[in-house]
C-alpha cells in the first residue's frame, strides 16, 4: 500500500487557510489516518472545514477544529447575565452534560430572549447542536452553524417497493453516476438562477466564491451527508402531500451549502468576535446587531447560502428523477441550520436560531432522519411555543467519530446492513448506526412537538467514500 502523503498545497486547494491549521492537519492525519486512501482523507478534512461542529468532540479531528476557530481580540469583554433564562430540554435524560452546559451559557447572553433544547442535542461550538435560541435583533453566526442551510429534501415516486427490489443494481448505479460527495464536484454541473443573485456582486465575502459554488452545485458534503433510495409509508389519510396512504419509492438527501456557507460563517464569526468580545466560555456566541451594516450583510449572505443549499438538493433530485424516467409526486424539504425572523407567543419579534433543529410550526412539514438502517419520519409541526416551534433534526450522536470507528469492525457493520437489507455505497465506520441515539426514543421525547404522517426506511445509501 502506498504511503499516505498530504501536503499543504492539497489542503489549500480544498480551502484551508494559511497558518497553523494546515500544519496541525498534516501532522494529525499522517499520525492517525496513514492507512486510509488520500482521496478519503482529503474529503474528511474538507468536511472538518465545512462542517466543524460534526467533528468538534472527536478526539483527533476536534484538535484541527480548534485550530480553525477564529481568534479573539483584546477588547473589553461583554459580561454575561448572572442567571440563565429558563428553557425546556426535551428528552433531558439522554442529553450529554456538555450540550446542557453550552445551552446554559447561551441563555446568559444579554440578547437571549427564549430558548429550547431538542432531544437529539449534543455538544458543538457556540450553541449546541440541537439548540434553539431566540435573540433580540441580533444574529449569532455560530448559532446558525458553519454548514449554513444544511437541510433535508425528500421526493416520492409512484413506484412500489417491489420496483426497488427488482432494480437494486440499477438504482445503485444511478446514485453513483448522479451524486458527488466531499471534494468531488459534478462532472457537468447544471446552471441555476441563484447565480444571478445580486449578493454575488454586492457582498465582498461571496464575490470570489461564485465560481467554486457553480462547480459544487448539486454535490453533497462528507461526514453524515447522504443521498439514499428508500421506502416511504404514508400513514395519514388527510395529509398535506395529497398522496394516498401506502408505500412509495422515495429519494432522501441531506447536505448543506458546501464551501460557500463555510466561508461565510467563518468570515462573519471572526468579525462578530472582533466586535462582540465575550468571556472565553461564550466566545463562539458572538453576535452581530441587525441594525449594523455587518449584521445586514451576514443576513443577506446567510439567506443566499440557504437558498444555494436548497438549489443543490433540487439539482440532485432533478438528476435522479431524470435517471428514473419519473416525475415525483411531491417534495418535502426543510432547513435545520438557519436563523429566522419570527413572532414569539407573546407577540415580540425575535431572531430564532435553529442549529440542528427542525422548524415545527403548526402545520409545517419536515423530515427527521434516523440512521443508515433505521427509519426516519415525515412530520407535521404542532406549533408548540415551549420549543420555539422546533423539533429534533435527527437521532443525534452518542459517540464521536473516532470512538465509533474504534467500537465496530467493517465485518460487524456489514452484518448490520445485511440484517436490515440495506446496500451502502461509500460511508464509513464513523457513521455506523451505533454512533446514534435510538430514534424512537428521540421521537417519543417530542410527541408534544410533532405528529408523524409518514416514515422513510433507507434501502440504498450513498455517502462519501
Amino acid at each position: 500500500m502506498a504511503k499516505l502523503k498530504i501536503s499543504g498545497k492539497d489542503l489549500k486547494k480544498i480551502g484551508y487557510p494559511q497558518g497553523r491549521a494546515i500544519g496541525m492537519a498534516i501532522n494529525m492525519v499522517h499520525q492517525h489516518f496513514k492507512k486510509e486512501k488520500k482521496e478519503k482523507v482529503l474529503a474528511l478534512l474538507q468536511d472538518v472545514l465545512e462542517n466543524p461542529e460534526a467533528h468538534a468532540d472527536d478526539e483527533v479531528l476536534g484538535r484541527i477544529v480548534a485550530e480553525l476557530m477564529p481568534p479573539t481580540k483584546g477588547m473589553a469583554e461583554i459580561p454575561l447575565e448572572p442567571v440563565s433564562i429558563p428553557y425546556k430540554a426535551y428528552g433531558a435524560e439522554g442529553i450529554e452534560p456538555g450540550a446542557v452546559e453550552q445551552m446554559d451559557i447561551a441563555t446568559r447572553l444579554p440578547i437571549a430572549v427564549e430558548a429550547a433544547l431538542m432531544p437529539d442535542a449534543h455538544q458543538g461550538y457556540g450553541l449546541p447542536i440541537g439548540g434553539v435560541l431566540a435573540t433580540d435583533n441580533a444574529v449569532i453566526p455560530y448559532g446558525v452553524g458553519v454548514d449554513i442551510g444544511c437541510r433535508m429534501c425528500l421526493t416520492l415516486y409512484d413506484l412500489q417497493p417491489a420496483f426497488l427490489e427488482k432494480n437494486r443494481s440499477k438504482l445503485q448505479l444511478m446514485l453513483e453516476e448522479n451524486t458527488a460527495f466531499g471534494h468531488q464536484e459534478q462532472k457537468r454541473p447544471m446552471d441555476d438562477p441563484i447565480f444571478e443573485r445580486p449578493e454575488f456582486r454586492e457582498l465582498e465575502v461571496v464575490r470570489n466564491l461564485k465560481d467554486r459554488a457553480a462547480r459544487q452545485i448539486g454535490s453533497s458534503g462528507s461526514g453524515n451527508h447522504f443521498v439514499e433510495f428508500g421506502i416511504v409509508k404514508i400513514l395519514d389519510e388527510a395529509n398535506e402531500l395529497n398522496v394516498p396512504p401506502g408505500e412509495y419509492l422515495a429519494l432522501l438527501s441531506h447536505s448543506g451549502s458546501r464551501n460557500l456557507g463555510a466561508t461565510i460563517a467563518k468570515h462573519y464569526t471572526r468579525l462578530a468576535m472582533e466586535l462582540c468580545p465575550l468571556p472565553k466560555a461564550a466566545k463562539h456566541l458572538a453576535w452581530l446587531d441587525l441594525d449594523t451594516q455587518e449584521g445586514q450583510e451576514y443576513w443577506l449572505a446567510m439567506s443566499l447560502a440557504g437558498d444555494y443549499a436548497s438549489a443543490c438538493h433540487h439539482h440532485i433530485h432533478e438528476r435522479l428523477a431524470k435517471a428514473l424516467g419519473e416525475q415525483p409526486l411531491t417534495m418535502v424539504e426543510n432547513h435545520h441550520n438557519f436563523a429566522w425572523k419570527e413572532q414569539l407567543a407573546d407577540g415580540r419579534e425575535a431572531i430564532v436560531h435553529r442549529k440542528g433543529a427542525t422548524p415545527a410550526g403548526k402545520g409545517v412539514l419536515g423530515i427527521i432522519p434516523g440512521s443508515m438502517v433505521h427509519e426516519g419520519f415525515i412530520i407535521r409541526g404542532k406549533g408548540n411555543p415551549a420549543s420555539l416551534n422546533s423539533a429534533s433534526h435527527g437521532a443525534g450522536r452518542v459517540m464521536s467519530r473516532t470512538k465509533a470507528k474504534n467500537s465496530i469492525t467493517p465485518h460487524e457493520l456489514k452484518r448490520i446492513l445485511k440484517d436490515h437489507n440495506v446496500d451502502l455505497i461509500g460511508g464509513g465506520l464513523d457513521e455506523a448506526p451505533i454512533a446514534y441515539k435510538n430514534i424512537h426514543e428521540v421521537m417519543a421525547a417530542q410527541k408534544s412537538l410533532v405528529e408523524v404522517i409518514g416514515t422513510f426506511l433507507p434501502k440504498i445509501v450513498r455517502m462519501d467514500k
